[in-house]
């Protein structure tokens, strides 16, 4: 049987919604409920607070809280990942440091956003975050919201670091992508839904998805069918999962969209999001009701 690549941080992640009541106060128990579905479903792994967990706009007090409820929800189960993502790397390393004390198996850290470091000063307070701490760190590479990419150089530089193990890779460039994985030796995980297949068949550990949060079986079963070598079978998976994909991230707000497929879906109460995002409004939810309904993921008489 054909080897699997190493899984520091298993192979089917859900980027997981931070649940929240209206007004924008974290539902707690609605994300205990949520991981707990989540890993019941399937998944290994989830992240919080990542760019779907509306990492921008919570804050520290809420970060830690939602990590402490989650491990005790499905640690035991799940690698629990704490996103570990400023621009000010002071800020940063304190989300880092608490992370830790709160209970996370390891961290996700993002180059610095808005203010456009050198390449230095990417390598700097990467390095100084994760220094912080004494878990395994992923690094996110997703220049299209930051601003800055992780340059061949510096990436060199992190796969030499004894804590950096794998890089969730969002920046599109796939090509780019397989050669650094190739090179550094460092995992590679998908983060773009509609690559996932791609990345999975060039040797990718695995996936962090948004998608995952309505199809992380289907997920698994894809991860589990590369790994057996049977590539017609996650070919036809992958191809099942396309129109799904669309219909949560064809917006460009997946944290929006998954939190309403959830809430029609009767996982959360409330699909409540903190400006400046803005809640699936009546018209975006009527195709996201007939997407699910049409591929099995929600039944025609629920409401």
């Amino acid at each position: 049987m054909p080897s699997h690549p190493p899984r520091t941080f298993g192979s089917v992640s859900v980027a997981m919604v931070t649940p929240m009541k209206p007004g924008g106060k974290l539902d707690i128990p609605a994300a205990q409920r949520l991981a707990r579905h989540l890993v019941d479903s399937g998944a290994d792994s989830l992240v919080l607070s990542g760019t779907t967990g509306e990492s921008p706009t919570t804050h520290q007090p809420e970060k830690d809280e939602l990590v402490t409820a989650v491990v005790e929800a499905v640690g035991e189960e799940a690698m629990i990942i704490a996103g570990a993502g400023s621009n000010d790397t002071a800020h940063a390393t304190r989300i880092a440091t608490a992370a830790e004390r709160t209970g996370a198996h390891g961290i996700l850290v993002l180059t610095p956003y808005y203010n456009r470091p050198s390449q230095e000063g990417v390598y700097r307070h990467i390095r100084t975050v994760v220094e912080a701490t004494s878990l395994p760190a992923m690094i996110y590479d997703i220049p299209g919201r930051t601003g800055v990419a992780v340059g061949d150089e510096i990436l060199d530089r992190f796969a030499e670091h004894p804590q950096i193990h794998a890089v969730k890779d969002a920046t599109g460039n796939v090509a780019q992508g397989f050669d650094r994985m190739r090179r550094t030796g460092l995992e590679f995980y998908s983060g773009d839904d509609n690559l996932n297949l791609a990345w999975l068949v060039h040797g990718a550990s695995g996936v962090v998805s948004v998608v995952g949060h309505v199809e992380v079986a289907r997920y698994a079963q894809m991860v589990a069918a590369v790994d057996a070598g049977d590539l017609f079978g996650a070919r036809d998976l992958s191809a099942q999962l396309a129109p799904v994909v669309e219909a949560l991230m064809g917006t460009g707000q997946g944290a929006v969209m998954a939190k309403a497929a959830l809430q029609l879906q009767g996982h959360l109460e409330h699909r409540s999001v903190r400006s400046p995002l803005v809640e699936a409004n009546d018209a975006e939810l009527a195709d996201l009701r007939t997407a699910l309904i049409l591929h099995g993921l929600l039944k025609d008489t629920d409401r």
